[in-house]
């Protein structure tokens, strides 16, 4: 079977992952695509850090964010950028990643000497390109309650939010209807999506961020080529945690499926 081919810097869209990224870093635009998802303002953004990654020991098992952002206000913000890639949607583990995403969040925060009363409020936002909940709504926002009293909420100040890109209702603001349009089709018909259209074209031209996307590429084949088993194994970690099924890594770095079904194995066994 012919193995598919790494796809080119020139072919990358808003909703591929190191393009996402790298659009998000402009501190003005991310906080436009936050107001659109969430349909509120949100303080203007102090820190933006695409890929951040936790690891908290040395053989800890490592968790990186696609874009990891706080406004001025001191909430955090996580958005990530999901496609289905030929897989089904339960293999995305969406439920039990964005509950690690949020230990990680927490635990992070903790570990620099802050008390776990001040903990910040803090969104993990799923931007997906397919339905997550097969229930054909417009998003799924998850919030801690009680089951014997509906009415009573937990206020931990945890939200984790889950948007269905491929939603065509009548029942979202226009500019929610836009941003998924620009990401079924690419077609951008607003305000904010002809902004990111352009960021996109832009950065498409930028040399640098071609550089960084090649040099990916290229420390996973010198890997493969080379045959080293210890940094084969630490790449097939890090694209896992990064909530990468075993399917896509085969197809993206090109190692046998079953070597990286045992390697999962192994890295499960620790």
């Amino acid at each position: 079977m012919e193995r598919k081919r790494m796809k080119q810097y020139k072919e990358l869209k808003f909703n591929d992952d190191f393009m996402f990224g790298k659009v998000m870093e402009d501190k003005n635009l991310c906080r436009e695509v936050l107001e659109c998802l969430l349909e509120r303002e949100i303080g203007e953004i102090s820190e933006i850090q695409p890929q951040r990654e936790f690891r908290y020991t040395s053989d800890g098992k490592p968790v990186r964010l696609d874009v990891y952002n706080k406004d001025e206000n001191d909430v955090i913000y996580d958005a990530e950028m999901e496609n289905l890639n030929h897989k089904t949607v339960k293999a995305h583990e969406l439920p039990k990643r964005s509950r690690f995403y949020q230990s990680a969040i927490d635990i992070d925060y903790m570990n620099r000497g802050n008390m776990y009363y001040n903990l910040p409020d803090s969104n993990i936002i799923f931007i997906c390109t397919f339905d997550p909940f097969g229930k054909n709504m417009a998003k799924y926002t998850f919030r801690a309650g009680c089951d014997e009293a509906q009415d009573v909420a937990l206020e931990d100040g945890a939200v984790r939010i889950f948007f269905n890109g491929c939603y065509e209702g009548d029942d979202i603001s226009d500019e929610l209807r836009a941003f998924y349009q620009y990401l079924r089709t690419g077609q951008a018909c607003n305000e904010l999506t002809k902004k990111i259209d352009a960021a996109v074209d832009k950065g498409r031209k930028n040399e640098v961020w071609r550089t960084q996307y090649m040099k990916e590429w290229v420390i996973y084949q010198d890997a493969k080529a080379e045959g080293r088993e210890e940094e084969r194994i630490e790449i097939v970690e890090g694209l896992l945690a990064r909530g990468k099924t075993p399917e896509e890594i085969s197809d993206f770095i090109g190692y046998p499926l079953d070597m990286i079904l045992e390697m999962k194995e192994k890295l499960e066994q620790r």
